[in-house]
């Protein structure tokens, strides 16, 4: 994949996670409205978290960062690459089906697990209730993201990406039915996750099909190929094990504080739209075109992608990093204050989406450093990464709730997912030349870092001018639109006075995609 289509593929799986993280802020806006942050809304919100922690530990997370580096060589290399995926379809979904069933009874230890907070109020009970009937999602997303893997092997990233779209509207439609004819809104929620699964597997299966790998289940067997996949897998899966543990002991410190949950939770979505939209679509096609190009011996081909993603995500990381920060107030306000969430609701997400934004470009070069390890089958030095950066959380979460309560929960993650990048970067100065920064991308970073401060100071002073107009209910959202506005303006702006970027980058990316 030359560096111009590899841009093309991010900005597809880009343009569709933006959509879905659109689609996943009018759902949020609605559960703020409906439920505020409540205790209804904060045992939904931790229902819902587990069988997406344990999605993210068995597929994204770890047996993904296995599977696709070794299907993309066996396409590469012409072998039974259907063979393999059927096998591995058939061993995660054994070893699924009987996790949802125990997670299923062991429902009310998972969730003290997750918020021992809960314990003694109606929290506890509504989020064991709420997790029972939601937990078999597990299944239906994990298999998912496997699906998903097989389909960007091949380049088909609009159909994996359309997944969490559908998830969203899905939950968009059963709040307004359950508004409309007066159903439990708890329940409609927790009933609407076990239908989201069904529902996205069968796209994606359906997807699959089309392509010709309709992947028919067998009795799972333990083949050589697939040992192989479980061995390389296993670290991933303990570094994934060692993330949620990160999860786990930020949403602990949360639950002790009454209405910390959603408020950490709000900021996550918030800062989840950039992530989403740059690190995590860099990430997706990255990772297979580097397996590729270390099969074929393409070395500086893998350096041009290397670099022309970081460089991409840099471009859009920093000022979205800068945006979060300054701005997270009037964002906070103007998207959630409303019914049910109040002005501390407010207030106190905006503190836990600024430390969240900190963190932001940390989080995104995660995703470009990742693949330089996963496309060479090396998931061991990953998982001793983040090993450290589970003890690193959980002592600034610990050891600062008493100094600054919640607030500490979000800010041990930015440190956290800091220490891990410096660790990535530090591992990968070994690897060779398509792990080098080259000389246009040391041109450019400083020049983008400059362009996103001088971006946050534009956005400072329009949001001292237009705070009349961001206090007023019926003109709130002309002005968040013209402050946001005035942030883009000004950073391409600046970016492009100073050197950070040619607008013809962007354009002849557009004219080879319709090309």
């Amino acid at each position: 994949m030359k560096p111009i289509r590899l841009i093309r593929s991010i900005v597809v799986v880009g343009g569709w996670t933006l959509l879905s993280r659109g689609a996943g802020f009018a759902r949020d806006i609605m559960m703020a409205a409906y439920l505020g942050a409540g205790p209804v809304a904060e045992a939904f919100l931790i229902a819902f978290s587990l069988p997406n922690m344990f999605r993210r530990f068995f597929a994204e997370g770890a047996f993904n960062m296995a599977f696709v580096p070794m299907f993309a060589k066996k396409l590469e290399g012409g072998e039974d690459a259907k063979g393999f995926a059927r096998d591995a379809f058939s061993g995660l979904a054994g070893i699924l089906i009987l996790f949802s069933v125990v997670g299923t009874l062991a429902m009310p230890w998972l969730v003290w697990a997750m918020a021992s907070g809960f314990v003694g109020d109606a929290r506890f009970d509504l989020a064991v209730l709420y997790g029972r009937i939601g937990f078999s999602y597990i299944l239906f997303i994990s298999l998912v993201a496997l699906l998903s893997g097989v389909l960007n092997a091949f380049g088909r990233f609009t159909e994996a990406s359309f997944v969490p779209v559908l998830m969203n509207l899905m939950f968009i439609a059963a709040m307004l039915l359950a508004d409309h004819y007066g159903w439990d809104m708890g329940l409609t929620l927790a009933w609407t996750v076990p239908l989201t699964g069904v529902a996205q597997f069968a796209f994606t299966w359906w997807s699959a099909a089309r392509m010709g790998y309709a992947i028919v289940p067998t009795w799972p067997k333990l083949t050589p190929e697939l040992k192989r996949l479980f061995i390389i897998a296993a670290p991933a899966v303990l570094a994934g094990g060692v993330v949620q543990i990160n999860l786990l002991v930020g949403r602990q410190v949360a639950s002790f504080t009454e209405g910390a949950v959603a408020w950490l939770s709000y900021a996550d979505r918030l800062y989840q739209l950039p992530l989403g939209v740059v690190g995590i679509a860099i990430g997706t096609v990255l990772l297979p075109d580097l397996s590729r190009r270390l099969r074929a011996g393409d070395a500086q081909g893998g350096q041009d992608s290397f670099n022309r993603g970081t460089e991409f995500a840099l471009a859009l990381t920093f000022p979205a990093a800068v945006a979060l920060v300054v701005i997270a107030m009037p964002l906070c306000s103007v998207l959630f204050q409303r019914g049910a969430f109040g002005a501390d609701d407010t207030a106190n997400t905006a503190m836990a989406l600024a430390a969240y934004g900190l963190g932001l470009p940390a989080f995104v070069f995660q995703k470009v450093l990742q693949p330089l390890y996963y496309a060479r089958e090396d998931t061991r030095r990953p998982f001793r990464y983040a090993v450290v950066c589970m003890i690193v959380n959980a002592a600034i979460a610990i050891g600062l709730m008493p100094v600054i309560g919640f607030v500490a929960a979000a800010l041990a993650t930015t440190i956290a997912a800091w220490v891990m990048v410096w660790q990535l970067w530090r591992g990968s100065r070994g690897m060779g030349p398509e792990a080098a920064f080259d000389a246009r991308f040391r041109a450019r970073s400083w020049r983008i870092v400059l362009a996103s401060a001088g971006m946050g100071a534009v956005l400072f002073g329009a949001m001292a001018a237009l705070g009349p107009m961001l206090g007023t209910a019926g003109a709130r959202y002309l002005g968040l639109t013209l402050l946001i506005l005035a942030g883009i303006i000004s950073y391409f702006a600046l970016g492009t006075l100073i050197g950070a970027f040619r607008l013809s980058d962007f354009r002849s990316a557009l004219r080879r995609n319709r090309g």
